[in-house]
């Protein structure tokens, strides 16, 4: 091509060559910057909304955890109420076979612990609440979300809509109780303890089921949550190393267009000089 002072075909094509380097310099900036190759939706638009998706359900698993760990706590406390009342039943246990084999003032006196305990399961039971939810003292249904906030599954924690404080086996032990009137009505003592321990105990196992199965619920929603992140970071995440060799490698090739520019905008220069 002619040497031309109008057309400057050289100095173009520098310009083109640095405006490209600045371009790609300013983006390996960014992802230093950020730490990330998409950071935006101009970086990539698909992998920008996977990206913002599933951070959006990593927010979701939040609350779902959330609602675990506090269902996780009212059935904590339900089981502490249960130990508790277990303890006493057994001593009522003992006390009914005192009240079976005594008489007088012996009777009376243990006639008397009976019924002291008998109110303490009451208590127990009908105070073991967290959070206005009382597994033992409800004729409401409780429930827990579960898994994943995307599905909206739940399961349900505690004993329906039964009232376990006001079955008949609990409260046949911790109603007043007035002294026998014969050897039978003795007897019937321990039948109502042994009634209300079977019944605890069975109630105690489910709620022990359920308290795993929300604790093994939680963990893998931490764990949906781990890979949740890892996965968004394997698609957003940048290359740091790389980009700091990158960078180091355009800056250099910045100077040396700058420099091209430079040396293609002197040509004008050198066509003056051969008409001196």
């Amino acid at each position: 091509m002619a040497n031309s002072i109008n057309t400057n075909y050289g100095a173009s094509i520098a310009l083109q060559n640095l405006n490209k380097t600045n371009a790609q310099l300013e983006t390996t900036q960014n992802r230093i910057n950020t730490g990330q190759k998409v950071s935006s939706a101009k970086d990539n638009g698909a992998i920008f909304a996977i990206a913002t998706t599933q951070r959006a359900t990593m927010g979701a698993q939040d609350a779902v955890k959330n609602s675990l760990q506090r269902g996780q706590s009212i059935i904590d406390v339900a089981l502490a109420a249960g130990d508790t009342a277990t303890s006493a039943l057994q001593e009522m246990k003992a006390l009914a076979v005192n009240i079976a084999s005594s008489t007088g003032d012996a009777q009376a006196a243990y006639l008397a612990d009976f019924n002291a305990l008998g109110k303490e399961v009451d208590s127990s039971l009908k105070g073991a609440t967290f959070d206005g939810v009382n597994l033992w003292n409800t004729t409401t249904a409780t429930n827990v979300t579960t898994s994943t906030a995307a599905t909206g599954n739940t399961y349900q924690i505690g004993f329906g809509t039964t009232d376990k404080a006001a079955a008949t086996a609990i409260t046949d032990v911790t109603a007043t109780q007035t002294a026998p009137a014969d050897a039978t009505a003795a007897a019937a003592f321990a039948t109502k303890v042994d009634a209300a321990i079977k019944a605890m105990t069975t109630d105690l196992a489910t709620l022990g089921t359920q308290s795993k199965s929300v604790g093994r619920t939680s963990a893998f929603v931490g764990k949906l949550q781990d890979a949740l992140e890892s996965g968004i970071g394997n698609l957003v995440d940048a290359d740091l190393a790389k980009e700091s060799a990158k960078l180091t490698a355009l800056q250099t090739k910045q100077q040396l267009g700058v420099q091209a520019l430079s040396i293609a905008n002197s040509s004008s220069s050198i066509l003056l000089g051969l008409f001196r």
